[in-house]
């Protein structure tokens, strides 16, 4: 096949061979689960410079040391963990079973669910593409993978070395438009997982009901950073500066905007000042920092900062080198809007970008309320060291996941779901979570030889009415 190129009938194809393959062999051993982890730990290594190398050609410049820690580390980190767990995790559990169906016994059996199709975006191409791939490959199942078109160097590469590494049977990757990306959700999959817009990912879940395909849905949203009166500003300025201009800022959980107590507003912009120039004491010629990843959502950036312009609020540059980004490709200094409110469009979208809104509250009450009046976030970030203020937080908001004192960090924790609440998506993935979202527990009672079932059949009589009775009493 031609990896530029992929069709309809080439995908359709590939999905037949692999539910062939899967019916052959419904529940792989653990050997040959492990064996596929490792082939991908392998893959990963051997070609981690060559990733670093497509994603950067992709998107004008991406920052080396940005995709080795955020893709590369992440991945490595995840088929390690699965690989460590994977035993535990594929034993048949034992579970109670009534006094009154005794000497009967229940089991959870754990079985892959088939074939698996995994739609990954073009902000972190590699990580977003193995890290559900590694859950999926330890369940038992075969995978189906469609990167994204805006990525295309990242993608045909990621064809390539999948087919050196798996059979196509096993593991495989399409490439193409979005015709054939309509194509790929609209195919009987027994589970999809998609990670990309919610605009996007309301039409994958009508595609995918079509055929009753369970899916689990990464759609990101505007999360969050919540400043506590008892927060050290100079710490949190790093920690946002950091969350917030990582691969400039095309991050799903990067924070999207910051709550902040009234009055604060200038010492908060002062921090970051700071903080943004020893992080990077220049941008445009910046190998550290990235571009956006082309003209369009370039465009839209310029766009929303044009809109809260038009609408009155305060624009504030920070540019540490005093560089003019005109000659640079699509690199972009962090902008802080002050004054922004729901009418701008930087307040309805996510954000997706080096544009930073600043909020002031009049309490945490305050930021709690702005909060849920909102979509559910995916992440949500509190900085300080009020744990009651804290508490108070985390019991009062819903949101995918949370950082305390930090930010995307809980990305990075194996042992935690990671995964979105209604308008930021559906279902989780990492660790042991994602081999469940892949798996079937199945129920399985085994009735004992001797028995006192057969005293519940009919004819019902008299017998039948006591031992009901004396079942209600005792369950």
């Amino acid at each position: 096949m031609n990896s530029e190129n992929h069709s309809i009938a080439d995908m359709k194809s590939l999905f037949e061979a692999q539910r062939i393959a899967f019916a052959s062999d419904t529940n792989p051993v653990h050997s040959l689960r492990k064996d596929r982890l490792d082939r991908l730990l392998a893959m990963t290594g051997k070609y981690q410079e060559a990733i670093a190398e497509a994603i950067s050609a992709d998107f004008g410049h991406r920052s080396r040391h940005e995709t080795i820690l955020a893709e590369i580390f992440v991945a490595f980190a995840g088929i390690r963990h699965a690989r460590r767990h994977l035993s535990d995790w594929m034993r048949t559990r034992r579970v109670s079973t009534p006094l009154h169906f005794w000497p009967a016994w229940s089991r959870v059996m754990r079985q892959p669910l088939g074939v698996v199709g995994i739609v990954s975006p073009w902000n972190y191409p590699f990580q977003m593409a193995i890290a559900p791939a590694i859950g999926a490959l330890a369940a038992g199942n075969r995978v189906l993978l469609k990167p994204s078109e805006i990525t295309p160097c990242f993608s045909d590469l990621l064809h390539r070395i999948v087919a050196e590494f798996f059979a196509a049977e096993e593991m495989a990757v399409v490439t193409g438009d979005a015709e054939l990306a309509r194509a790929f959700v609209s195919m009987p999959f027994d589970h999809l997982l998609f990670t990309g817009s919610a605009a996007v990912g309301r039409q994958v879940a009508i595609a995918a009901a079509n055929n009753l395909t369970p899916v689990t849905l990464e759609l990101s949203g505007k999360s969050p950073a919540i400043l506590d009166a008892s927060c050290d500003l100079a710490e949190v300025a790093a920690k946002l500066a950091m969350g917030k201009l990582l691969n400039a800022g095309q991050t799903c959980i990067a924070p999207d905007y910051v709550l902040l107590p009234e009055g604060r507003e200038e010492d908060f912009i002062a921090a970051l000042r700071g903080a943004v120039a020893r992080l990077y004491p220049t941008l445009a010629q910046n190998p550290d920092y990235s571009s956006i990843v082309d003209q369009r959502h370039y465009a839209r950036l310029v766009r929303l900062l044009e809109d809260a312009r038009l609408k009155h609020a305060r624009i504030i540059e920070i540019n540490p080198g005093n560089e003019d980004f005109s000659a640079s490709k699509r690199k972009m200094p962090l902008y802080i809007v002050l004054g922004g409110n729901d009418d701008m469009a930087v307040m309805q979208e996510e954000i997706f970008g080096p544009i930073l809104p600043v909020l002031p509250v009049k309490d945490s009450q305050a930021a709690i309320d702005y909060v849920n009046r909102h979509p559910r976030p995916l992440a949500l970030y509190w900085f300080g060291t009020d744990r009651a203020q804290r508490d108070r937080i985390l019991d009062r908001t819903i949101s995918g996941g949370v950082t305390i004192n930090d930010t995307l960090w809980h990305i990075a924790q194996e042992a935690l779901p990671f995964g979105g609440v209604g308008a930021s998506g559906s279902g989780a993935y990492h660790g042991e979570t994602g081999f469940l979202t892949f798996t079937k527990e199945k129920p399985v009672f085994f009735q004992a030889k001797r028995n006192g079932a057969s005293l519940l059949y009919p004819p019902y009589g008299r017998t039948f009415e006591r031992i009901l009775g004396l079942l209600k009493m005792i369950v």
